[in-house]
């Protein structure tokens, strides 16, 4: 039988759900509307819910988790397991477990970074002061608030601070905490936002709390007077300098220096550290002072071992006989973490709005934000006083006709008319009456209504005395003192950072101890750096390079000679030549690019060695002009790395030399003229870069194509000599025609 044909009309392909109109078009947007509607939130978000601190101290992961732990009943409770703690935390903080039990574990003794831990904590919560010690899971430690906690929290259900909804809106969690000192320059507490960051070091609490009392008495108080310096959880050595501290008080930046603490065990001739800056660990130590022995540039050391345990941080060094520890640990104090720099950033936010402050604004901030805690706190007071005043006024009146109450209740034929009837038959308002009405039966004598009325006078009083504190800016001020003494005389301890004077430490050259020898520097002209031992050149003399590369220099010197190299970018790299490895004639050698860490696209154009800085730096330019620069504008107290306008970027540099006394120069330009200067005739410059005298003119579209230094022993070299500046130079003459001139 025949199929039949199906002739019913077909239905179109429904589109899938996920179909969006326009979807793969391609629309163009300026990149500045893309930074503000998808960037710039982004930013404003981590820079306000994450990085930055606020006056109270405590970013909002730090609040969270110590608000869930006090709702939790741990200030008083016992300990219980960290993982719960997390869990509990995540209602309010949107963020996993791991992220919330870390912010605990920096929060706690256990981790040793703060001077006041707000967590109490037993298990292993790591160390601050090592890399590698991790702390333990979240199920196996546990925690608690810690005492000084308390000042935290101090009345926080009277009002005293705002509270918002959580991410869900199914509960509410304080904006800031009703610290009751300056809590954000107690302890340590740092942040990288987006373009900006936070770095708050940690000051002694008696000493920052008498200083928030002196600022308050007199707004004028000098800071370092009672602000000695930063303290430390981990101690150490503060190398303090008035000027610079002083300068970090004012302005919320600057940096100082923090050196470890040992002990030399003269019975086993080890040096023992028990206490390093805060900005480095046991294990880079460790790691840079191998490296130090390897290179040779520390030989006194047999060996060095981590022995940290149950009793705290210990890095033991173990001496050759003979050696110096204090003169050795001078040394590892300038090229080793054991001394470090710490960088102030006092970026803090206040209403919502990231700002850089010194201590003494940051104070001013303090007070101003715990002033009105504290007057909230008091008004919250007065308004409960006078709510139970107006009340208890009801039962005096009650007092007068107790009878009376009760026949007005007992003959009230519906309940909802009592309140009213009360309200007429003593002239009270409604709130009084509902608590008439609320009265036990048994409650109904004149020993309960005596007994409870005799508040109302303490009551005035107390409502007199509340309304004279709020209304007094002196008597607020007092109250915060008074909180500020109570918090010295619970929590302060003393200072863990010792101050050393930098009148008190010895001097000591460290560049004396390094090994100096002769040697011969290689320079070639795309770069690369080779230092080599005389020894090494007797065996084998002939240079390898790369293919294109050739020779550009080669200068004898000692190996504890300075090293400038001179970049196409108007800057210089400082080194010494104990920084780089002896090496042989048959290597590449260093690329100085790497080895100093050039900026992008910037090459090597000429290397400068000296052992005193004397002498001068000769700069010729295709414009016909020479500067000639004292070398000692190169030298610096600091090591510094880098310098730049090193010389002048007016025009191209055509040559660079280092002379130690005058030469002359042989200049030619592109015309074929030749011009020798001698460099007596140009004036030297302390300026860097000067762009130095006209030396050789030129006529337009010509410029110097190469310049020498003459051998005055040529025939034809006096030729070429003027007598005053600038000059054009002149044409080789016929005589000279087909005859080489050779040049050193």
């Amino acid at each position: 039988m025949a199929r039949k044909k199906d002739t019913a009309p077909k239905k179109k392909k429904a589109l899938p759900d996920a179909y969006i109109a326009g979807a793969g078009t391609v629309v163009e947007q300026p990149i500045t509307r893309t930074l503000e509607t998808n960037y710039m939130p982004y930013a404003m978000s981590v820079i306000l819910s994450r990085a930055i601190p606020e006056i109270d101290g405590f970013k909002p992961s730090h609040r969270k988790l110590l608000y869930t732990m006090y709702k939790m009943g741990l200030l008083n409770g016992k300990l219980i397991k960290s993982a719960n703690i997390a869990g509990q935390t995540m209602q309010l903080n949107p963020h996993g477990d791991a992220a919330i039990y870390d912010t605990m574990v920096r929060l706690s003794e256990g981790y040793e970074a703060l001077l006041h831990p707000y967590v109490k904590s037993k298990g292993n919560f790591g160390k601050s002061y090592s890399r590698d010690m991790q702390c333990a899971a979240s199920r196996y430690t546990e925690a608690k608030l810690a005492p000084i906690s308390a000042e935290l929290f101090t009345d926080i259900d009277e009002d005293t601070v705002d509270f918002v909804d959580n991410y869900d809106a199914t509960k509410k969690e304080p904006t800031l905490l009703p610290v009751t000192f300056p809590s954000v320059l107690v302890n340590l507490n740092s942040g990288i936002a987006v373009g900006m960051a936070s770095q708050i070091c940690s000051f002694n609490l008696k000493e920052v709390c008498e200083t928030a009392i002196a600022r308050i008495k007199d707004p004028n108080a000098i800071i370092a007077d009672t602000l000695i310096a930063p303290d430390f959880a981990g101690g150490g050595f503060l190398v303090y300098d008035r000027d610079e501290i002083e300068k970090i008080y004012e302005t919320g930046r600057g940096g100082f220096k923090i050196r470890s603490k040992y002990e030399y065990d003269k019975s086993a001739n080890c040096i023992d550290v028990t206490e390093i800056p805060p900005t480095t660990t046991s294990e880079a130590i460790i790691e840079k002072i191998i490296d130090l022995i390897k290179a040779k540039k520390i030989t006194e050391i047999n060996d060095i071992r981590d022995e940290t345990d149950i009793d705290g941080l210990k890095i033991t060094i173990d001496l050759k006989r003979g050696t110096d520890a204090e003169r050795l640990m001078q040394k590892l104090y300038k090229m080793t973490p054991l001394q470090d720099s710490f960088s102030c950033n006092f970026n803090i936010l206040i209403a919502g709005t990231p700002k850089v402050m010194g201590v003494g604004e940051i104070l001013e901030e303090w007070t101003a934000w715990r002033t009105e805690c504290v007057k909230r706190r008091i008004y919250f007071r007065l308004n409960k006083a006078k709510d139970k005043l107006h009340l208890l006024k009801g039962l005096q009146k009650i007092l007068l006709d107790i009878d009376k109450a009760v026949r007005i209740v007992r003959e009230t034929e519906e309940e909802a008319d009592v309140i009213p009837n009360l309200m007429v038959g003593f002239s009270i308002d409604k709130i009084q009456a509902e608590a008439v009405a609320e009265i036990k039966l048994r409650h109904l004598n004149r020993e309960y209504i005596l007994n409870r009325t005799r508040e109302i006078e303490s009551l005035e009083n107390l409502i007199a005395e509340l309304e004279d504190t709020l209304s007094s800016k002196r008597k607020v001020q007092s109250v915060i003192v008074n909180e500020l003494k109570e918090v010295i005389k619970k929590h302060s301890q003393e200072r863990k950072t010792q101050i050393v004077y930098t009148a008190d430490e010895p001097e000591i050259d460290i560049s004396e101890e390094i090994p100096d020898y002769a040697v011969t520097y290689f320079f070639s002209k795309e770069g690369y750096f080779k230092k080599i031992t005389p020894q090494s050149l007797r065996m084998s003399n002939e240079q390898k390079f790369k293919e294109g590369d050739e020779l550009l220099e080669k200068i004898e010197g000692m190996s504890s000679n300075s090293l400038l190299f001179f970049t196409d970018q108007c800057q210089v790299y400082k080194a010494h030549g104990h920084d780089f490895s002896d090496t042989k004639a048959s290597v590449f050698g260093s690329f100085a690019a790497s080895e100093l860490g050039y900026d992008n696209g910037e090459n090597s154009v000429y290397l400068a060695v000296t052992d005193d800085y004397s002498g001068y730096m000769i700069f010729v330019f295709e414009n016909g002009k020479v500067a000639k620069v004292d070398m000692k504008a190169y030298e610096t107290k600091t090591n510094r790395k880098k310098l730049i306008s090193a010389y002048s970027d007016k025009s191209p540099l055509v040559a660079a030399f280092y002379i130690k006394e005058d030469c002359e120069l042989l200049i030619t330009s592109s015309n074929g003229r030749k011009l020798c200067v001698n460099t007596a005739l140009i004036a030297s410059k302390s300026t860097k870069n000067t762009q130095g005298v006209n030396a050789m003119t030129q006529k337009k579209n010509h410029y110097v194509r190469e310049v020498k230094i003459a051998d005055t022993t040529l025939p034809f070299i006096a030729r070429y000599r003027t007598r005053s500046l600038p000059s054009p130079g002149k044409l080789p003459s016929q005589d000279e025609v087909g005859t080489q001139m050779t040049l050193i």
